[in-house]
């Protein structure tokens, strides 16, 4: 069976930079080791990436490779969820991500563990 993982934008902004930089760093590595998985994207992710990307044009192409997990009502109410049962709330964005790859029964991949703690195995540090 393969693994749902919802890309993250610290994870897309490691790959983007490492394929500009003719590099292989963490996130391709992580990518040649997940060949069999199914990767993702949210609204969360292509907003945040766009957001501070040089080249939008190009960043736009780059997603076109990806499924895209949309998010819905089932989602938000995960969400509220989340931030309710919290003693400590996510960021919006973080309880965003973390809803809908729980709601697809995914991991979110990327690289800032302290926002994504409680998901425990459902939390993927690609450089790690």
């Amino acid at each position: 069976m393969k693994r749902h993982c919802l890309l993250d934008s610290s994870f897309v902004i490691d790959l983007l930079n490492e394929m500009a930089d003719g590099v292989s760093g963490p996130a391709i590595a992580w990518l040649q080791k997940n060949r069999r998985a199914h990767f993702w994207i949210s609204p969360v992710t292509y907003a945040e990436v766009l957001e501070g990307a040089d080249n939008p044009e190009a960043v736009r192409e780059h997603f076109r490779r990806y499924r895209w997990q949309g998010i819905h009502r089932a989602h938000t109410e995960h969400a509220a969820v989340i931030q309710r049962r919290a003693s400590h709330h996510m960021g919006e964005n973080d309880a965003w991500q973390a809803a809908v790859a729980m709601q697809m029964d995914g991991c979110v991949v990327g690289h800032d563990p302290r926002a994504f703690t409680r998901l425990g195995d459902a939390y993927e540090d690609h450089r790690a």
